[in-house]
């Protein structure tokens, strides 16, 4: 249902990260995202949840016992901070929600035979049943009762955690323990996926929760990190010809092509550049060669840019501004292992290029740069 009303991309988007991700899931294992704000998370989660992308890259036999499910944490209704149940509450709170998209993911499939189908029904119906004193303590249970109907029919599902850092601000460790022993009863079949703004551990180390409580969940993913960064110049050049498509626009290709550079192809940054491409003075073959960063710094000052640069900036850790600001001239250096840790977790993410031994590293995309440059803390105060 939900996946029909999502635009469709073509089968080789993103298809370094796509492939990277896939041969993971074929081997039933859980993969850790890491990408900035701006990066096109919600149209990678809802590529990789497509089941024609899923054929594409898996052999045929697996893709048809195969589902992928996004978990979007804004769907979790209010939560009690505060009584004797109030931990337990939170955690049937996820497994509801778990339970739901599972639900609606199957509910109008062939998969079952009409008497699980009936029995997977009462089930998701019994964990949601609130006159039940026992309800919140039976979650777990229910929800395992829910998903055995899919393990014993050999089923491979991934559960796709969307904005990760929510749902561990929401919801208590002892949630995520037990979606570990979960998958540990089903190894072959039940993996999970993040997406997070920064690595899992930093993730963790924000939310103030003690490591070694939760460590059992996060080693799931400790072999398969891969840091999202922008479009590749294939996908980057399809998402602006189809912004001229739909907004009825004309530009040479010297006017896309700077629009392409002076992004850096992340996706949110690109779709405000094209809102702000008529206002520049001009974009003639001669300016863009010529005059390329001094358009680059007349986008840089647009609204549309300055709120996508605000957005990745405020997805960084204080470590990684203090980098960037280093590397724009703005503060000096300090030399530091935590430093040098975000200089290289800001490379991986594609926004500092290292240069020649001995040289400053450069910010990357260009109109990052003039945002950083022009004070992030004075801009965002103005937006």
């Amino acid at each position: 249902m939900a996946e029909s009303r999502t635009r469709r991309h073509p089968l080789d988007f993103r298809k370094e990260e796509v492939g990277l991700i896939m041969e993971r899931w074929r081997a039933a294992e859980s993969c850790s995202l890491v990408g900035v704000g701006s990066v096109g998370k919600s149209n990678l989660m809802q590529h990789l949840a497509n089941a024609e992308v899923q054929t594409a890259y898996m052999k045929e036999t697996h893709a048809a016992n195969f589902k992928a499910i996004i978990i979007d944490p804004s769907m979790l209704g209010p939560l009690p901070t505060e009584g004797a149940d109030a931990e337990q509450v939170r955690c049937w709170a996820g497994y509801e929600l778990m339970m739901h998209r599972l639900f609606l993911a199957f509910y109008r499939s062939n998969i079952l035979d009409d008497n699980d189908t009936r029995r997977f029904a009462k089930t998701y119906e019994a964990l949601q049943n609130g006159s039940n004193p026992l309800y919140a303590y039976m979650g777990l249970r229910y929800f395992e009762l829910g998903l055995e109907f899919f393990m014993q029919n050999g089923i491979h599902i991934v559960f796709m955690f969307d904005e990760f850092e929510v749902m561990l601000k929401n919801l208590p460790v002892k949630f995520f323990l037990t979606l570990r022993g979960l998958r540990d009863a089903n190894k072959k079949q039940l993996s999970y996926l993040t997406f997070t703004r920064a690595p899992l551990p930093d993730v963790v180390a924000q939310a103030g929760v003690n490591p070694l409580d939760i460590e059992q969940f996060i080693e799931l993913f400790n072999d398969n990190t891969y840091y999202i960064g922008p479009y590749n110049e294939d996908d980057a050049r399809r998402m602006v010809n189809d912004l001229i498509k739909r907004n009825n626009k004309r530009y040479s290709d010297s006017a896309t092509t700077f629009l392409l550079w002076a992004t850096g192809r992340f996706a949110g940054l690109l779709r405000a550049g094209f809102r702000v491409l008529d206002s520049l003075k001009s974009l003639d073959s001669s300016s863009v060669m010529t005059r390329s960063m001094e358009l680059a710094r007349e986008m840089a000052q647009k609204q549309p840019i300055r709120t996508e640069c605000r957005t990745i900036w405020l997805s960084l850790t204080k470590h990684e501004q203090h980098v960037l600001k280093v590397a724009a001239g703005v503060i000096p250096f300090n030399r530091s292992e935590i430093n040098q840790q975000a200089i290289e977790l800001l490379a991986k993410k594609s926004l500092l290029r290292s240069g020649d031994t001995g040289e400053k590293p450069a910010i990357e995309p260009p109109v990052f740069h003039y945002f950083v440059l022009e004070d992030p803390e004075a801009v965002i105060q103005k937006t």
